[in-house]
């Protein structure tokens, strides 16, 4: 009852406060009608019109001279106004009246800036650590790439469009050669076969020699290569996944039994343990397909437990996408508490999953109405900032979730920050968000918050090092040629300068000519003004004659006279 008691009372002081507010509005529209009609009304004591005749003689006598001094003068001025506001731009990122109409006057009438106090939360330690050099345009194994067989080559088959490019392939074999081949492979007639498969083009070639490889001896990188190109569904792609898991770990076992005995031994060890990584990893991936998703965490924290220092592959995103999929938030933030540190590097999916926890406490109940009113709690703004954060990291990542540019099959790599790392990101998570009441409707109303924090020109950066400027065209390798890759928002001119730099070319033409043309300036200037003017005051001379006439003659009274009106 107290709550039901206090909401009554708080929607009846909203309704008082829209009444004031309408009726202060109401009082200043009466007020401005008011003035004019008494100016009209007391147009003839006040002698209005023969001050208007003054003042039109006065503009007739002016000669050419004066036009070119007041052009002239006007170019400078609009010309300095425009240098000055182009000069604050580019050092603050805003214009200077943009800045004091929202700081000064914006306030007098009653609005309230929610991003104010935006650009006060920077870490200087999360700032400083991230401003290292890092290389640019470093491309990164997805994460949470498709299957090629049961996935990427349904696609193909429903759509007739390829969605991976030769680049993106190219880098996978770079990846399998990488990981599954070692220089003794040449001892294991299996493993040397593979060892060439790797490097085929062809697809039904490398499939073919898999098949070789089997007919010798159980192959885990055989399995590997067939159950991510041949098998059609994830069922086909796990039940060989298991058998490759099964060979797998017997050579990982052989091979760390003899890891010691020389850098041969060492190489075959690596490579064995990232065979196992790889099958383990992609059989909780299987199982997060097929629905099984807490035996998909399990096995993630189980491979996570057992090989700690392979962060290489990511596997914390796979384990924060399972949790989120389960609700399990209090888990996502103890995973997130351990990845999200200052020394490891950002990805989208730590940034936005960050954002989505803060977004979740408030979201439910964020009004844009109710906060430019009363301003941002610290829960919200808390939220405000992650999302601001996790924006500046990729700027291309709301577009999706907010479903304005539509989404393609992920890559099997992205560049960090690029498109292709929003679009794999976007591509698993956009049901979370969905599924967070009102977290989408906070990133709409707030993410386009994040440029106007950024300085200007947007290579300075703000909470993390600068953009890199190379990913538009990194990212055109990596996505299909179907698809329209999204850029970095650039940041707008303001209206002022864009009013002032107009204002300035045009007095400064109109100088240039009033000054090689000066009589007939003059001429068209007073054309002009006899132009904008000719009506009033051809109704004003004649009201002017009818009272002339009138107090002369003594005639009677007439202003309903047609003769007049027309």
């Amino acid at each position: 009852m107290a709550e039901a008691g206090a909401g009554a009372g708080a929607g009846l002081l909203e309704q008082l406060k829209s009444c004031a507010l309408w009726s202060w509005t109401s009082l200043c529209t009466v007020w401005c009608f008011l003035v004019l009609f008494l100016v009209y009304v007391l147009r003839v004591p006040l002698r209005i019109n023969d001050n208007w005749s003054s003042v039109s003689m006065f503009l007739n006598t002016l000669t050419p001279k004066f036009y070119v001094a007041l052009t002239g003068t006007s170019s400078l001025i609009s010309g300095l106004i425009l240098i000055f506001e182009w000069w604050y731009f580019r050092k603050y990122g805003t214009s200077f009246i943009e800045q004091v109409s929202v700081s000064h006057l914006r306030p007098l009438l009653g609005g309230v800036d929610n991003n104010s106090s935006n650009n006060s939360n920077s870490s200087n330690g999360d700032s400083d650590s991230n401003r290292q050099s890092v290389s640019e345009c470093k491309v990164w194994r997805n994460p949470l790439n498709l299957f090629r067989g049961a996935e990427y080559n349904r696609y193909t088959w429903v759509t007739g469009r390829e969605p991976l490019t030769y680049y993106d392939m190219n880098l996978s074999a770079q990846d399998h050669q990488t990981f599954f081949t070692c220089d003794s492979d040449h001892l294991r007639p299996a493993d040397a076969i593979m060892q060439k498969a790797w490097r085929e083009r062809n697809p039904q070639a490398r499939i073919s020699a898999a098949h070789e490889a089997l007919e010798i001896n159980e192959c885990a990188t055989a399995y590997i290569l067939l159950a991510e190109e041949e098998a059609t569904t994830i069922a086909e792609a796990e039940k060989l996944f298991k058998q490759a898991l099964k060979a797998g770990d017997g050579c990982y076992r052989r091979s760390q039994q003899l890891q010691h005995h020389g850098s041969q031994y060492e190489a075959q060890h690596r490579r064995d343990t990232n065979v196992l990584v790889y099958i383990k990893r992609r059989l909780a991936m299987c199982a997060r397909r097929l629905g099984r998703t807490r035996e998909a965490v399990k096995m993630m924290r189980d491979l996570m437990k057992e090989f700690p220092l392979l962060s290489m592959f990511n596997i914390h995103e796979n384990l924060l996408e399972a949790l989120l999929e389960l609700q399990a938030y209090a888990d996502v933030q103890a995973v997130l508490a351990k990845y999200d540190d200052i020394s490891l590097p950002k990805s989208a999916t730590i940034c936005y999953t960050a954002a989505l926890l803060k977004a979740r406490a408030v979201s439910d109940k964020f009004s844009p109405e109710a906060a430019s009113r009363r301003g941002l709690s610290t829960a919200e703004m808390n939220a405000v900032e992650a999302i601001h954060r996790a924006v500046e990291f990729n700027p291309h990542v709301p577009k999706y979730l907010l479903e304005m540019k539509s989404l393609i099959l992920p890559p099997e790599h992205i560049l960090k920050r690029g498109d292709s790392e929003a679009i794999a990101y976007a591509f698993f998570h956009l049901a979370h968000w969905k599924r967070v009441e009102g977290a989408l409707n906070l990133l709409h109303c707030t993410w386009e918050g994040t440029f106007r924090m950024i300085p200007y020109p947007l290579e300075k950066g703000h909470l993390f090092y600068p953009y890199p400027i190379c990913t538009e065209t990194a990212d055109r390798e990596l996505l299909p040629s179907f698809h329209e890759v999204s850029v970095y928002p650039k940041k707008e001119l303001p209206f002022f300068i864009l009013f002032t730099a107009g204002l300035c070319s045009f007095t400064a033409m109109l100088a240039l000519l009033t000054h090689q043309f000066p009589e007939l300036m003059g001429v068209f200037a007073k054309a002009m003004i006899d132009m904008f003017c000719s009506a009033e005051l051809r109704d004003w001379n004649c009201q002017s004659i009818f009272m002339h006439l009138e107090d002369d003659l003594e005639l009677p009274p007439a202003p309903q006279s047609p003769h007049f009106q027309n």
